[in-house]
């Protein structure tokens, strides 16, 4: 327990005063492009723990954060959702996946980046439109810690 809550405060820190890049994080230069847009125009009902219950446990929620769990079993596709707080992901493991917006259309394509993806990888993401994931990997599970910074 200790040392989860560690970990938390560990990388709740290195997002707030970090803005280079090191091993395994992408700087803003490098970023993955993501929809984004006004969250008080997102419906509340496909608020992530809402509308994906299955795939974002919370570990933690206060009036300063949300600690979601966030896992995407192989072949799995999850529900459409939103992220309405700015985030930091630490995605542990992940195999190819395909990330779509609310109308079905393709965000990312992790088979069509340049480099493969080298986990575990930690990044920055805005608040994200109502979206959904599939991963396309028969064998890996997606596994991320996503902290999601209330405003």
């Amino acid at each position: 327990m200790k040392s989860t809550f560690k970990f938390l405060i560990t990388l709740i820190c290195l997002t707030v005063f970090s803005t280079t890049s090191v091993l395994g994080q992408i700087n803003e230069e490098q970023k993955l492009l993501y929809k984004t847009g006004n969250p008080a125009d997102w419906p509340k009902e496909q608020d992530a723990v809402v509308s994906a219950p299955k795939n974002h446990k919370i570990l933690l929620e206060n009036d300063k954060v949300r600690v979601l769990e966030v896992t995407i079993a192989p072949n799995e596709l999850e529900a459409v959702h939103h992220h309405q707080w700015p985030s930091v992901l630490y995605i542990m493991e992940a195999g190819d996946f395909i990330d779509r917006d609310g109308e079905g259309n393709v965000i990312m394509d992790s088979r069509k980046i340049p480099e493969p993806l080298t986990f575990p990888l930690t990044m920055y993401k805005k608040p994200e439109a109502p979206h959904s994931v599939e991963n396309l990997s028969d064998t890996i599970t997606i596994r991320l810690i996503r902290v999601e910074m209330k405003q």
